[in-house]
C-alpha cells in the first residue's frame, strides 16, 4: 500500500556479485541502460525514461500512480485512494461499500486534501548541502537542514512549484527535486471496498490473490481537466507471462544500507515498540466495528491501513530474525570495515563510523519509547493531530525558516495548510476509539507521573474517559476556528479548547526529546553513515541505487510464478473465474451484487492478478506496470510475504510483486460496471 567518487581502495573487495537478480530502485538519472541491454535485449533510451517519469505521479496520501489519458485521468490503488474515497462518503452514500461511478465530469467528487506530484526535474545539491558548514555534528547537521531549506525555498520561488531536498545514500549525496503539483483531484471510478480488498487482512501480503485494487481520479487545474503531455496508453494485449516489465513508483523506505547496529536496534526495539501499539489500536477498531453499520463503515478503511502496517513490520521483523539475513549483513559489513582497515588513511577517516553509530543507538534505546509515544504517536489522532500542527504552525511561522521544524519551513507551507483546513468530515465516536488506544500506549512508555500523563489521566480518568473528555470537549471540527488559531499563535498559546491545552503539553516534552534525537543521535547517524555511504559510492558507483525514499524510482523484473515452500509451483497469474471459486459469502471472502450478478457475463479465464520480480516496497502501492513499450499492462498492489524482508536484502526465489492485471480492469469494466465512458476513454 511506493528509488559519484573515485576511490579504489576496496574495489576487488567489495565489488557485487555477478548474479541477475533483478533487484534495484533505480534513480531516473542512473537508470542502468546496459544491464536491461545486456539481460533482455531492451534499448532503454532517455525518451524511454522520461515518458515514464513524466507520466508517473506521487500521491500524498501515501503511494503512487499514473496519468492514462490525454484529459487527465489518474490510476492508483482503490487503497491509495481510500482516504478521499471514505472523505466523500457518508452513511447515506457509502462509496467504499457500494462503489462509485461518475458518469460525467460534473458527477466527480472533490477529494478534500488530495495533492498528487509530477516529478519535473532532478538537481544534485550535494556540494551545497554538506558545504553548508558547522563546527559540531550538531550543528553540521542544523546547517544542512537550514541549506535544504534555503535551497527548496529558492527553487519554490523561481519555478511557483513544488521543490523538495531530498537526502540519498544515507547522506552521501542529496538532490533537489522539483514537482509539478496538482491539488484539484476528483474521484471518477471506485469500485466495491469488498472486491478491491477481496480476502482482507488474511490474504494481504500472500499469493495467489483476487483484488481489484485500483481506483480512477482526474486531475483539474482552474476547474478544467488537466491536458497532461505525458500518460502512458492502454495496452491492447495486456500482461503476458515471462515479460520484462517496469514499475514506476515511489518506495517508502528501505535498509539496506544500514549498519549491523541499526538493524539490530530495529529488531530489538524500533518494531517491537510500533508493533505494541498497532496491535492495540487493531483490537480496538475491531470492538468499535461491531457496534453497528455507521461503526463498521468508519472502521474499515482505518483497519486496512493498521492490519497492512502490522502484517508488514512482523515481516520485516522476521526477517530481522532470521540468522541467514543477518548474518549476511553482517559479513558483507566486515568486509568493508576490513578493506578500509587495510589503508591507514581510510582508517583514520572511516574506522570509528560503524562504532559510533551502535553507541548513540545504545544510548537511545531508552529514551526512544517516550519520543515515539510523545512525538509520533499523537499523529493517530485526527483532532489531537490537527491541534498539534495548529500549535507549531503558528509559533513555528513566527521564525525565520532556518530556525524552524523541517516540516513547517516556507515551501512545505501549502500542503501543510491543505491538510490544517480540508473539509473531511472527522467522526468523534471513531476518534473516541483512537484516541483512547493513543493514551494506553503513552502511559506504557510514559513514567505516570510525568506532566503529560497528569494532563491526561487527570481525576483518575481511564484511557477512554480521558479520550471522550477532549474529543467531546474540543471545537476543532470547525474549520474557521482551525484558521484562526493557526494564524495567531498568541490565540494558539491561549486557547482554552481541551485539544488545543493537550497539545500544548505534550508539545514540550515532545520537542524537547525530538531537540536531543536530532542533535545527539541524528545528527551521529547522518555524519557517520554519510561517511560509509561514500566508501561504498567510491567502490560501487552508480552499480549500487540508494535506499528508498519515497521519491520516484523505477525498477524492472519480469512475470513468472515460484515455487513455494512446499515445492508446489504457484503459477504467475490468476484468472478472474478464480475469485467465484474463493469467494464464501462470508467477510472478508464476500463479493458484492455487482460481481454476483455478473457471474454470467463476466470471461472466467481472464488474467485477475499477477506476480513479477520486480523490487518494489511500501508507496509502491499505486505504481503503474508497464512494458517495454511503455504501455499499461497492470499496477502494483502488494507483494507476497516472503518478500518482506526485502526491506533488508534482496531475493528473488520466492519473492514477488502483486500487481492486477491490465486485462481483469478491462474486464471488470466492461463486463460487471459498464464503465463506458471510462473504457472509452481508455481506447477500450
Amino acid at each position: 500500500m511506493l528509488a559519484p567518487y573515485c576511490i579504489r581502495f576496496a574495489a576487488l573487495v567489495l565489488a557485487p556479485a555477478l548474479v541477475f537478480a533483478d533487484d534495484g530502485l533505480w534513480l531516473f538519472d542512473r537508470f542502468p541502460k546496459a544491464v536491461v541491454k545486456n539481460r533482455y535485449g531492451l534499448d532503454v533510451t532517455n525518451e524511454f525514461l522520461d515518458h515514464m517519469r513524466l507520466s508517473s505521479v506521487r500521491f500524498n496520501s501515501g503511494g503512487s500512480g499514473s496519468f492514462i489519458s490525454p484529459r487527465g485521468l489518474l490510476f492508483t490503488n482503490h487503497h491509495v485512494g481510500a482516504d478521499c474515497i471514505q472523505k466523500v462518503s457518508s452513511a447515506k452514500n457509502d462509496y467504499m461499500k457500494d462503489g462509485f461511478y461518475a458518469k460525467t465530469d460534473a458527477e466527480e467528487r472533490a477529494c478534500p486534501d488530495l495533492e498528487v506530484n509530477v516529478l519535473l526535474r532532478i538537481e544534485d545539491i550535494t556540494a551545497k548541502v554538506q558545504g553548508a558548514g558547522g563546527s559540531t555534528v550538531a550543528e553540521q547537521n542544523a546547517a544542512r537542514k537550514a541549506k535544504q531549506t534555503e535551497l527548496e525555498k529558492a527553487c519554490t520561488a523561481a519555478s511557483g512549484n513544488r521543490c523538495d531536498a531530498v537526502t540519498l545514500y544515507s547522506g552521501g549525496q542529496y538532490a533537489l527535486y522539483e514537482y509539478k503539483k496538482y491539488t484539484d483531484v476528483r474521484l471518477v471510478f471506485a469500485p466495491e471496498y469488498s472486491v478491491a480488498a477481496f480476502g482482507g487482512d488474511p490474504d494481504n501480503f500472500t499469493y495467489p490473490r483476487y483484488c481489484l485494487d485500483f481506483a480512477l481520479f482526474r486531475a483539474y487545474e482552474n476547474g478544467k481537466p488537466v491536458e497532461p503531455k505525458h500518460w502512458l496508453r492502454w495496452s491492447k494485449e495486456g500482461a503476458k507471462e515471462n515479460e520484462l516489465i517496469f514499475v514506476p513508483g515511489n518506495p517508502g523506505s528501505t535498509g539496506r544500507l544500514d549498519t549491523y547496529a541499526q538493524l539490530e536496534y530495529q529488531r530489538d526495539t524500533q518494531l517491537p515498540n510500533s508493533l505494541s501499539f498497532l496491535d492495540d489500536m487493531i483490537a480496538s477498531l475491531k470492538v468499535f466495528a461491531k457496534k453497528d453499520a455507521e461503526a463498521k463503515r468508519l472502521a474499515d478503511a482505518e483497519l486496512q491501513v493498521y492490519q497492512n502496517s502490522y502484517k508488514a513490520y512482523s515481516g520485516f521483523l522476521r526477517g530481522l530474525k532470521d540468522p541467514k539475513l543477518m548474518q549476511q549483513k553482517q559479513a558483507d559489513e566486515a568486509k568493508l570495515r576490513k578493506a578500509i582497515a587495510d589503508d591507514p588513511a581510510k582508517q583514520g577517516e572511516y574506522g570509528k563510523t560503524w562504532d559510533e553509530i551502535a553507541t548513540i543507538l545504545g544510548k537511545w534505546r531508552a529514551d526512544m519509547p517516550k519520543y515515539y509515544a510523545l512525538e509520533r504517536i499523537p499523529a493517530n489522532s485526527t483532532p489531537l493531530h490537527l491541534a498539534t500542527e495548529i500549535l507549531r504552525y503558528a509559533n513555528e511561522r513566527t521564525k525565520p525558516d532556518d530556525q524552524r521544524l523541517r516540516e513547517y519551513v516556507t515551501p512545505a507551507t501549502p500542503a501543510l495548510e491543505q491538510e490544517l483546513f480540508s473539509a473531511a468530515p472527522i467522526s468523534p465516536e471513531l476518534e473516541k476509539v483512537k484516541l483512547a488506544s493513543i493514551f494506553r500506549a503513552m502511559r506504557e512508555r510514559v513514567d505516570a507521573k510525568h506532566p503529560v500523563m497528569q494532563t491526561i489521566f487527570a481525576n483518575g480518568r481511564s484511557a477512554e474517559q480521558a479520550a471522550a473528555y477532549y474529543v467531546d470537549g474540543t471545537k476543532l471540527a470547525d474549520i474557521e476556528l482551525r484558521k484562526k488559531l493557526a494564524a495567531d499563535a498568541a490565540a494558539a498559546n491561549a486557547s482554552n479548547d481541551p485539544m488545543m491545552v493537550l497539545a500544548r503539553a505534550i508539545d514540550g516534552p515532545a520537542r524537547e526529546l525530538r531537540k536531543r534525537f536530532e542533535n545527539e543521535v541524528e545528527s551521529v547517524l547522518v555524519a557517520n553513515a554519510s561517511k560509509i555511504a561514500r566508501a561504498r559510492l567510491a567502490a560501487y558507483g552508480d552499480k549500487e541505487y540508494p535506499d528508498a525514499t519515497f521519491t520516484l524510482r523505477v525498477t524492472f523484473g519480469t512475470t513468472k510464478g515460484y515455487k513455494n515452500d512446499k515445492g508446489e509451483a504457484v503459477p504467475w497469474t490468476t484468472v478472474t473465474g478464480g475469485i467465484y471459486k474463493r469467494a464464501t459469502g462470508v467477510e472478508p471472502f464476500a463479493l458484492p451484487k455487482s460481481w454476483l450478478n455478473a457471474k454470467g457475463r463476466i470471461n472466467p479465464n481472464v488474467p485477475f492478478n499477477y506476480v513479477s520480480t520486480t523490487d518494489t516496497h511500501g508507496g509502491n502501492s499505486g505504481s503503474p506496470t508497464v512494458n517495454a513499450k511503455n504501455e499499461i499492462v497492470g499496477i502494483l498492489f502488494d507483494g507476497n510475504i516472503e518478500g518482506l524482508p526485502n526491506r533488508y536484502v534482496f531475493t528473488d526465489d520466492q519473492a514477488r510483486s502483486v500487481h492486477v492485471a491490465s486485462q481483469g480492469i478491462i474486464e471488470s469494466l466492461r463486463s460487471v460496471y459498464k464503465a463506458n465512458r471510462v473504457l472509452k476513454e481508455l481506447g477500450q
